[in-house]
């Protein structure tokens, strides 16, 4: 992200950002909060429902649509224990897929996703930030 857009960020205005998408999002949307032994928040992951792909078949699409773990703590778990928890709460809402989006140059983020299991499935988006074009790649998972 560019800096400039960074330093223009509040912690205010990305909650109002996220409550109006999610608000907004189609069936349920799920925050699922990983905390320390003092019950501080070190991670946090949010699933959703994705593209309506399925449509026909049977088989439903949700969408990991965030997951942040403290700075300090990548790497310590807190990253697996939160997607082993997003792909079981997808499955008790019968998803038969998930879908996210990653930056493509966020390579720790994409080795992270491959090792849980996902793989690009060739679609890209990019959206601007500062008039700094940033391409997203898709990941796919079957449940």
């Amino acid at each position: 992200m560019p800096r400039t857009w960074l330093e223009r960020m509040t912690v205010e205005e990305d909650a109002r950002e996220r409550r109006r998408r999610f608000a907004s999002a189609p069936g349920g949307v799920y925050d699922l909060v990983a905390v320390d032994a003092r019950g501080a928040v070190v991670g946090w992951a949010c699933l959703g429902p994705g593209p309506d792909e399925g449509a026909g078949t049977g088989t439903r699409t949700g969408e990991l649509y965030a997951l942040y773990v403290l700075p300090a703590l990548v790497g310590s778990g807190v990253g697996r224990a939160l997607i082993e928890a997003v792909h079981a709460r997808a499955r008790e809402l019968g998803l038969g897929r998930l879908l996210l989006w990653v930056l493509e140059d966020n390579a720790r983020a994409r080795r992270f996703y491959e090792r849980a299991g996902y793989a690009a499935d060739g679609a890209v988006q990019a959206d601007e930030y500062d008039g700094v074009s940033l391409p997203e790649v898709r990941y796919r998972l079957a449940l």
